[in-house]
């Protein structure tokens, strides 16, 4: 069993070799589609945060790595660009020899982007 990660290094120190190398790619496109948002571990798993929201994260499990939306709408709101992947209502699966197209995860974090500004500030009541 993986010790508990406290950094998204330290997450990724603890995955296969196969597994970093298409984890580290994803993370890699996030950064370029938000360089401000901060990585944190949630939910045991590596979360980007941007604006005080939880944006995207991703993970990796024995059969599969996977992005987290972490929003009940996203993969119904991109159901067509993500046919051809396994997903469910907040998750996007792939293999890590056929990681997510770049342009995909920056489809799915710009939307998340969107998302989040409707949602306003955290701690801010919207009138």
């Amino acid at each position: 069993m993986r010790a508990k990660a406290t950094s998204v290094d330290d997450y990724l120190a603890g995955v296969s070799t196969g597994q970093r190398a298409a984890l580290e790619r994803l993370r890699r496109t996030i950064r370029s589609i938000a360089p401000t948002a901060e990585e944190t571990i949630n939910y045991g798993i590596p979360t980007f945060r941007l604006d005080g929201h939880d944006l995207v994260g991703f993970g990796a499990s024995s059969r599969h790595c996977a992005l987290y939306t972490l929003s009940g709408s996203i993969v119904a709101e991109l159901a067509d660009a993500l046919s051809g992947f396994d997903t469910s209502k907040g998750t996007i699966r792939f293999q890590p020899d056929r990681p997510l197209p770049d342009t995909l995860v920056r489809k799915v974090v710009k939307a998340r982007i969107a998302e989040n500004a409707r949602r306003g500030k955290p701690g801010k009541e919207r009138r």
